[in-house]
């Protein structure tokens, strides 16, 4: 094994040696997560994206850990303290805390208690005391007593202050406080009584007076407690048995009877509440925020997968209209490329009310532009609007309009969280430099019914509202968790080469902006894309690149079908070669499912084609170039409840799962207001996790369990419902 970070990681993940080592050796060179999943299935042993995503967290880690050690190494070394034995633990230490445990004594600090009666010379005094062999240290601390230490009693709270300080960085006793926190710690929530009425304030009511063991405290509760905090309506602590704590730590240093016994029982009833118990309530407060973070960001990179996954309705001439009272519906006509051919408003509600006249405009639109599909933003008057709609549908017969599509466009409600923001962006404006926000917005509307995947990529994952506290946790480690979900759902689809925005090319393996900008560059002067090698064409695209990116680009229609499918250039040759042996072209290969049935695979295995990605081949050329998502479903919200006020417990009512937390899902019941189903509520059976039950834009159905109208909070149940 050439990498020295292979074995710990194997351990730490519970993986192969072998797989760990390959992977890591992908990763140093340039490979992205995606292409070692899709296309080194052999190197790795069939790892997928979340076991190569761990390998390369962890890589990261170690490295950070590996260049903290020099720093500790150098200062230690400096200090002229150095010894070949810390020097060894140093180096077999690759744990954080460890490693920031063994440099604690030598760490450079501020100007301590203990660090000004060192100065005094009172360190030799503190030894003494600290073997607690003396038995009079009153008489050994007077030779101590002189210059700015003007009595013994100055002298011995010295010698106290560093053996305070000396147990506090000691190894054993940090250790020993950390075990009780890890297993008794208690969190306690309290309200700040100046602002315990405050409106800003009642959210957080739950929490006015709670405590619970840290270790059961779940992530949502824990960041709504540091919100809180954060914005100075709660005060948060993490705390323990203190006097257990002072009894071990006694257990641990004090050895017999006597008056220097005392004296260290008072020094480490000092380090500890001074200065042991804060740290580790700090170290045991980020922990516990850290791991808030991983399980809200895994929640929020789950809800974003489940989110860009959502099935599209595909290359169809569609209508978006972003809904509004006073301002108007500003609807917008897209051709099935998504360009946009039209836009205008209509006002069929209060307080300009006209109906009609924005009926006859649909009517004439709908027919003018051969609009097969509606797409209609779920905000303010979309209710409204979609009972409109459906109106003016009805009426089409009637009125001598008929669609010049056909039959009836079929009319979809669309999330439109995170529209206003990409309608206002830099990239909304390139896109349409001489329309307004408004017309940007119902624009990403009708195109996110078309393929959400293209449109959100658009948007910054944050604004699109699939989160749990999102704003409250790492930032850093947010945007690089989205990232790399969004770069997982971009590939796994595959682009058209030909029809893909350069934002959406971004996020193709091995790509990345510069190269995104120059393939459309280069399709814009060339025209379309005829085959994938002509991308080695693309300035600055060269070999590694077209390795990571031409398996995830499509071309649909190209000369070659493999250029159309998943199947990688690399195994073209292969796959012409099965061609070959059973008398046919590739074309014919792929259309005929009885030959491919006669293909014995075992006969092309060889390098990096081997079993695993052959198997691969093989459905790929039974479905090539296959959409993983579902098909779309048309969906009606009850039409007897419009607003919350409408709502009755015991109602069962058609819904849409809009949010997923690791405490419930939220649905849209069509109210304008969001219900929750807790995660108790789910099913007719024990769930810990959500996802297990219910997806994004699943449709579903609830029953209302319990409406409070001052908070404008709704319960939702899912059991017991046929």
């Amino acid at each position: 094994m050439n990498n020295p970070f292979t074995k710990i990681i194997a351990q730490r993940l519970n993986l192969t040696e072998q797989s760990v080592e390959n992977t890591l050796a992908l990763l140093e060179q340039g490979c992205t997560i995606p292409f070692i999943a899709r296309y080194r299935k052999e190197r790795t042993g069939a790892l997928n994206e979340v076991q190569i995503g761990a390998i390369s967290e962890q890589r990261e880690r170690l490295t950070e850990i590996g260049k903290r050690k020099e720093t500790v190494v150098k200062t230690i070394t400096e200090l002229g303290k150095m010894t070949p034995e810390l020097q060894q633990r140093i180096a077999d230490c690759w744990d954080a805390t460890e490693l920031e445990d063994i440099y604690l004594p030598f760490r450079p600090k501020r100007r301590t208690r203990a660090q000004v009666a060192r100065e005094l010379g009172l360190e030799p005094l503190a030894e003494i005391i600290f073997r607690q062999r003396e038995q009079q240290p009153e008489q050994a601390a007077r030779p101590f007593a002189v210059g700015d230490v003007s009595n013994v009693a100055q002298a011995l709270q010295g010698a106290k202050d560093i053996i305070a300080e000396m147990v506090s960085e000691d190894e054993r006793s940090r250790q020993t406080v950390r075990s009780l926190f890890r297993r008794e710690a208690i969190i306690t929530s309290k309200a700040v009584k100046s602002k315990k009425d405050d409106d800003g304030a009642q959210k957080f009511r739950d929490y006015f007076e709670w405590q619970e063991p840290l270790r059961r405290c779940t992530s949502h509760r824990l960041l709504a407690m540091r919100r809180g905090e954060e914005e100075g309506f709660l005060r948060v602590a993490i705390g323990i048995d203190n006097e257990e704590a002072i009894r071990r730590l006694q257990r641990l240093h004090v050895r017999g009877r006597g008056r220097c016994q005392t004296l260290v029982v008072e020094a480490i009833d000092d380090g500890y509440k001074r200065l042991l118990c804060p740290a580790i309530e700090t170290e045991f407060a980020a922990m516990s925020k850290e791991r808030a973070d991983d399980e809200a960001i895994a929640v929020f990179a789950e809800n974003l997968r489940q989110l860009l996954l959502s099935p599209p309705l595909g290359q169809k001439c569609v209508m978006g209209i972003d809904p509004g009272f006073r301002t108007g519906c500003k609807v917008v006509c897209l051709d099935a490329q998504g360009n946009l051919l039209h836009h205008e408003a209509i006002f069929p509600h209060p307080p300009i009310n006209h109906r009609m006249q924005a009926t006859m405009h649909v009517l004439d639109m709908l027919r003018d532009y051969h609009i097969e599909a509606i797409a209609i933003g779920n905000g303010t008057a979309s209710r409204e609007t979609a009972t409109f709609i459906a109106d003016t549908l009805n009426s089409m017969e009637t009125l001598g309009h008929a669609s010049a599509a056909g039959a009836k466009p079929q009319v979809f409600t669309v999330s439109e969280d995170g529209a206003s923001i990409y309608s206002a962006s830099k990239l909304a404006r390139e896109e349409f430099p001489n329309e307004d926000v408004t017309v940007r917005g119902a624009v990403s509307i009708a195109r996110r019914l078309m393929d959400p995947l293209a449109e959100l990529v658009k948007i910054d994952p944050k604004s699109i509202g699939v989160g749990q506290y999102q704003h409250d946790v790492d930032q850093g480690k947010l945007k690089r968790q989205l990232d790399q979900t969004v770069m997982s759902c971009v590939n796994l689809v595959g682009v058209n080469l030909n029809t893909a925005s350069q934002h959406l090319l971004t996020y193709v393996s091995g790509l990345g902006p510069t190269l995104a900008k120059n393939i459309v560059d280069y399709r814009r002067q060339h025209g379309a894309f005829a085959s994938r090698r002509q991308l080695l064409s693309v300035p600055r695209l060269g070999p590694a690149a077209f390795e990571q990116c031409a398996g995830f680009l499509r071309i649909p229609g190209a000369k070659n079908p493999l250029d159309s499918s998943a199947v990688h250039p690399e195994s073209y040759s292969v796959v012409e070669q099965m061609a070959t042996d059973m008398g046919c072209t590739v074309g014919e290969l792929i259309s005929d499912k009885e030959r491919q049935r006669g293909i014995d695979i075992n006969r092309y295995a060889h390098g990096n084609v081997g079993l695993l990605t052959l198997a691969d081949i093989m459905k790929e050329l039974e479905k090539p170039g296959l959409d993983p998502r579902q098909q779309i479903e048309e969906f009606e919200f009850d039409p007897n409840v419009h607003t919350i006020d409408d709502l009755v417990e015991g109602m069962v009512l058609p819904g849409i799962v809009t949010n997923i937390t690791n405490f419930g899902a939220f649905v849209d019941i069509g109210v304008h207001q969001d219900g929750l189903v807790h995660v108790s509520q789910l099913a007719d059976r024990y769930v810990s996790d959500p996802n297990q039950v219910v997806k994004l834009h699943q449709h579903v159905r609830v029953r209302v369990k319990e409406v409070d109208l001052r908070r404008q909070r709704i319960s939702l149940s899912m059991k017991n419902i046929k």
